[in-house]
């Protein structure tokens, strides 16, 4: 995998220059690329990332016919303490990667509190290392099943949730279908899509009072401004809903298109004024290896498309049916 890789690096097609003035707002800018694609042909290395990748204790376990892969890790000390289970739920373009570094902050003792984390991190179906479903179906909302199954293989009955993005989709889906199992939620990607929540959202864009505190409406208005921004930002996810397949074929057959795909969303997604930067503020937030390593867990399970069908298996009638909105 990593001689193939190396191969298709080196002969990537070259990239069409941006447009003068232009930084991220066309999408990902090929001076930026280059520099990430030259670091990763000359200065990352696969091995020492496998090592810090397998830092943390792996499993995989069968649910529900599927093969989940998760990351366990318990505390290194119990002693007087309440050791408390936290499920943690990544999203796209995300995987397990990006808990790494909270990881030891979770399961390590913290001064003048009595509990302490066991965490349990696994992949998303067809996410990296968990298999991807072979029949159309598997949505938020069964994924919220398959993760309670998980949990109660494991001997938990009561647990905490963290979820971001499709993370905190399944997360807001298992608290609402096993209230009696979840101790708590946090999420960092809140979603209400009722249609009195869009009735009063609509009249807050006139009288801001009436749905969010003065501190906070910045974040909601001028609505105009920030449904523009959602327009704009929102196309990958419309292609991903409908037609996940074709532009899989694309992403699955080039490293440099992989790249570019996924790395845009941490630029734009982390912060929309990062569009005007020619790092794509990347430099201030992240190191290129940390991206990489995400970049390679898709790269080398081969489930850039696998990820993508999550949108399609949620955004149906089907799913809406089920009415845990």
């Amino acid at each position: 995998v990593i001689t193939d890789l190396k191969k298709r690096l080196d002969q990537a097609r070259p990239f069409v220059s941006p447009l003068e003035g232009i930084q991220q707002q066309y999408g990902m800018n090929t001076n930026l690329l280059k520099e990430i694609v030259e670091f990763w042909k000359t200065k990352y290395n696969w091995r020492e990332r496998e090592q810090f990748l397998n830092k943390y204790p792996q499993f995989t376990t069968s649910i529900q016919g599927l093969q989940i892969h998760f990351i366990r890790v318990k505390p290194p000390q119990t002693s007087g303490l309440q050791v408390v289970p936290l499920l943690l739920l990544h999203g796209w373009p995300g995987s397990v990667r990006e808990f790494y570094e909270i990881i030891p902050l979770l399961t390590t003792p913290q001064k003048g509190r009595n509990f302490v984390f066991e965490v349990i991190v696994p992949s998303l179906p067809g996410y990296g290392f968990s298999q991807a479903a072979a029949k159309p179906g598997l949505g938020a909302v069964q994924l919220a099943v398959v993760f309670k199954n998980l949990m109660e293989r494991l001997g938990f009955k009561k647990y905490y949730l963290q979820g971001g993005d499709w993370g905190g989709a399944i997360v807001a889906n298992m608290a609402t279908l096993y209230p009696k199992n979840i101790l708590g939620v946090h999420s960092n990607m809140c979603v209400v899509n009722t249609p009195l929540t869009l009735i009063k959202t609509f009249i807050g864009s006139f009288y801001p009072g009436f749905v969010v505190s003065k501190e906070y409406e910045h974040k909601m208005y001028p609505y105009s401004e920030k449904f523009m921004n959602v327009i704009l930002e929102s196309g990958y996810m419309h292609i991903q809903a409908t037609k996940p397949d074709t532009v899989g074929v694309a992403l699955n057959d080039s490293p440099v298109g992989l790249a570019a795909y996924i790395l845009e969303k941490f630029t734009t997604c982390t912060n929309p004024e990062w569009k005007t930067k020619p790092d794509g503020g990347l430099k201030l937030k992240y190191s290129y290896t940390d991206l990489l390593d995400n970049v390679m867990i898709y790269w080398v399970t081969g489930s850039i498309t696998s990820s993508m069908r999550l949108y399609s298996e949620t955004f149906n009638k089907a799913q809406l049916s089920l009415g845990l909105e």
